[in-house]
């Protein structure tokens, strides 16, 4: 999983894509290295010439699962891959492959970079990933693969490349409609066609889930087109896609509240509304036999709006001072504030309305606020190579230069109103308590709580070579550097909050290098090296003072430095194909690797609720190995892999996290070498397998399970842990005529009642209000009980 695979290389004919119906691990002889994706190439590396392990899921392996979130498919079959419900929301999950996140909660620290047909799809304000953008059903394949510099920023652990269909890679038309579990309804289709030298792709796909817990509706509406053209010597892409989504993101609940109903919620509302548009050109011209021209042109915009109910707390002010019987932010165990004041400061604190004036405390009320963002960009780049493979000292070569740049206007803007919570939990205004309902609240010294209105703009500079050279028709040699400079600059829109102005830049060279072996033509080795870098994004930059924490995703504050992540991976393993056995095709691979990651960047707890800070770490540790097989044949396609994913700290510090039970007085652990990273299990095992009764009717199963796991907010290793859990999933389709095809679907088919999230909360926040008194500090997100699907598909 060593270099970036741009899925461009590997056109289908129709011919080609109805035998990978028929065997769903086709051989995949050409890999391209880098991101710059242009599909109909030929000029890549041989798999087995490549310094790593390549994890190729095919668009079969989408259509197989019936999902309309790609995640689902990753999880089920690849090796390393786990999925974080946080917000318990099919579509807003995280992935994580060896332990680094790409996740669309803004917050998340991020750690792999994700291109789509040579774009790159991290957001510009924080690197998340909005996974909900892309559609499934137009993936031609996706490509996940271990650190690589060539990736650019983010690669810390990965990389995923992602090739969408086009009219010379897809041909036909097709729909399909689905229904079944808590009221989900939806569909997608597909058209595809080449005349001539011009190709045609059109597809997209709607749903409407009602969602299994209160108040978790969610929606989707995507679109995706590609336009082609192809030569003899050249071939040009003109894409378009757009995406209109919405969700009742929820979040993790009380597992006191769990026990009561699992259907149960926290703080509500919480709903957060997607669009993206995207207009990207791609192409080659192959200007000699040895050597290709390819370039990608994009622009892109965002705009993110959420709403989010959230518990706080306030209190009356002390009668010492001149806010007595006002509103005050508790400031209990919060340390000494800025400016060196003792801890009897909380008047410091007291929350003032829109108009500037402070607000009356209300005996009995129970406060909450209702916390609102909206975040806005518009990205636009262009990439470029030059790929050669002339012959070098008579040995067979491979070279690619290129350089890239990505620019962005970014614009973000948050506030906090009043409220108090029902007892429904929904967080509201009331005519009973003044101030509620009123519009953007706002702490003195802007702790915690201050409208927010920032503007920014990020450009960044890439530039990369990389050469693989054949020793022999047995050993391959493969070289590759990257410079990576990035320049952040933020301004206070507002005119209050003058911190926020800063500008940043970041720069590194990141090398790597590695050796393939052929043992035999079916059995080779591998082992290489690379180094990868990440810049602090704009998100955490403003989020870095403990002493003035943000809600994460909401309010910025300041912005002490942060230094830029680095990681180092080694990494070794095997692989064989043996494409004659007993009839099919059978795939094996071992692999080990080791990360070291220096100044990490993590999110931590405020003791103000809801509110948190980012902070280097001096070292993290994320190493193991990973089995894998799988075998296609005629009637049966197995697979079984199995990830061992040991993510640890390395260094001996005090952090903060306030509210794990274990928490000293000033609301902090003692992280020692050896404890582990949370949120990441060890030990991952996945299987399935297909077979065709008869020609018309196929029947799959699958089954994953995952090891305990880490509270986050328990990086010291001292609370209970989250349970490993497991889940098997069905899958069944029946062909009634040529045309049309029955399908169904069955998810966590033994209903297991598990979680893949966790954390801590405050348990004195809302007793008023709940009605119930919370012993346990631990707040989960279940995963979704069993749930059945069904649908029909039409082809012609």
């Amino acid at each position: 999983m060593w270099f970036a695979l741009s899925a461009g290389v590997a056109s289908l004919s129709a011919a080609e894509a109805i035998a990978q119906s028929a065997t769903a691990l086709p051989e995949i002889e050409v890999i391209a290295t880098t991101p710059v994706a242009s599909s109909g190439s030929t000029r890549g590396i041989a798999r087995d010439m490549i310094p790593g392990t390549v994890e190729t899921v095919t668009a079969r392996e989408f259509e197989r699962q019936r999902s309309f979130n790609l995640l689902n498919t990753l999880q089920a079959r690849t090796p390393g891959v786990s999925l974080n419900d946080v917000q318990g929301s099919e579509q807003f999950q995280d992935l994580r492959y060896r332990g680094f996140a790409a996740s669309p909660l803004p917050g998340t620290p991020q750690g792999i970079a994700v291109y789509q047909n040579g774009v790159r799809i991290n957001e510009a304000f924080g690197d998340s990933v909005n996974w909900d953008f892309i559609p499934p059903v137009a993936i031609n394949r996706l490509d996940l693969f271990s650190s690589n510099p060539i990736f650019g920023l983010n690669a810390l652990g990965g990389a995923v490349n992602i090739e969408m269909k086009n009219g010379f890679t897809w041909q036909g038309f097709e729909t399909q409609i689905q229904g079944g579990s808590f009221g989900r309804f939806g569909g997608s289709m597909q058209y595809g066609a080449a005349i001539g030298d011009w190709g045609l792709y059109i597809a997209g796909d709607g749903m409407r889930n009602d969602g299994w817990r209160f108040q978790s509706p969610s929606e989707i509406k995507r679109f995706y087109g590609d336009l082609g053209y192809r030569a003899e010597s050249s071939e040009f892409h003109l894409i378009g896609a757009g995406a209109w989504n919405s969700f009742g993101v929820i979040g993790p609940t009380p597992v006191d509240l769990l026990r009561l109903n699992e259907r149960s919620i926290y703080t509500w509302p919480q709903t957060t509304r997607h669009e993206m548009s995207l207009v990207a050109l791609n192409g080659r011209v192959d200007v000699s036999p040895t050597w290709t021209i390819q370039g990608t042109a994009y622009v892109r915009t965002f705009d993110q709006r959420h709403v989010d109910g959230n518990d706080a707390e306030f209190e009356r002010c002390s009668n010492q001072s001149s806010f007595g019987g006002r509103l005050c932010l508790e400031d209990d165990g919060f340390g000494v504030p800025p400016g060196g004041r003792t801890r009897a400061f909380r008047d410091q604190f007291a929350v003032v309305g829109p108009n500037g004036a402070s607000l009356p405390f209300t005996p009995g009320a129970t406060y909450g606020t209702v916390d609102r963002t909206r975040t806005s960009a518009t990205s636009y780049g262009g990439s470029l190579q030059a790929t050669s493979t002339e012959t070098l000292l008579g040995h067979k070569n491979t070279f690619i230069l290129g350089g890239s740049i990505d620019g962005a206007d970014y614009s973000f803007r948050s506030g906090s109103e009043l409220g108090v919570i029902y007892p429904n939990l929904f967080v509201g205004p009331s005519a009973a308590v003044p101030g509620t309902g009123t519009g953007p609240i706002r702490s003195f010294g802007n702790i915690g709580y201050a409208p927010v209105d920032l503007r920014g703009t990020n450009t960044y500079f890439g530039l990369f070579a990389t050469d693989t050279f054949e020793v022999t028709d047995r050993l391959a040699a493969t070289f590759a550097v990257r410079l990576n400079s990035i320049q952040i600059d933020t301004r206070d829109a507002s005119g209050v909050a003058p911190e926020l102005n800063a500008k940043n830049s970041f720069t590194r060279a990141n090398p790597a290098f590695g050796l393939t072996y052929k043992l035999t033509p079916e059995v080779s080795v591998y082992g290489g090296y690379a180094e990868a870098n990440r810049a602090p994004t704009p998100l955490e930059l403003n989020c870095a003072d403990r002493n003035r924490p943000c809600l994460l995703e909401n309010a910025l504050v300041a912005d002490p430095p942060l230094q830029q992540v680095v990681s180092r991976t080694f990494e070794a393993g095997l692989r064989s194909t043996v494409t004659d056995f007993h009839g099919g095709t059978l795939r094996f691979k071992a692999g080990a690797f080791r990360t070291a990651v220096e100044d990490d960047i993590i999110a931590l707890a405020s003791v103000i609720q809801g509110r948190g800070f980012y902070a280097n770490v001096p070292s993290t540790l994320r190493q193991g190995a990973e089995l894998s097989a799988e075998y296609a044949g005629e009637q049966w396609q197995l697979y079984a892999n199995y990830s061992f994913i040991d993510a640890t700290f390395r260094f001996t510090g005090a952090i903060a996290s306030p509210n794990n039970p274990a928490a000293d007085d000033d609301g902090n652990i003692l992280v020692r070498p050896g404890h582990h990273i949370p949120l990441i299990p060890r030990h991952q095992v996945k299987a399935g397998l297909e077979y065709a009764f008869t020609p018309a009717w196929r029947f799959g199963i699958e089954l994953a399970a995952f090891s305990s796991q880490r509270f986050a907010g328990d990086e010291a290793n001292l609370a209970r842990v989250l349970p490993a859990y497991w889940f098997a999933n069905l899958r069944t389709t029946y062909q009634v005529t040529p045309n049309i095809q029955v399908f169904g679907v069955v998810n966590n088919l033994f209903d297991r009642r598990y979680a893949s999230y966790g954390t801590f909360f405050e348990r004195s926040a809302i007793p008023n209000a709940a009605g119930v008194v919370f012993n346990d500090p631990r707040t989960i997100t279940l995963a979704q009980p069993l749930s059945v699907y069904g649908g029909v598909k039409i082809t012609w």
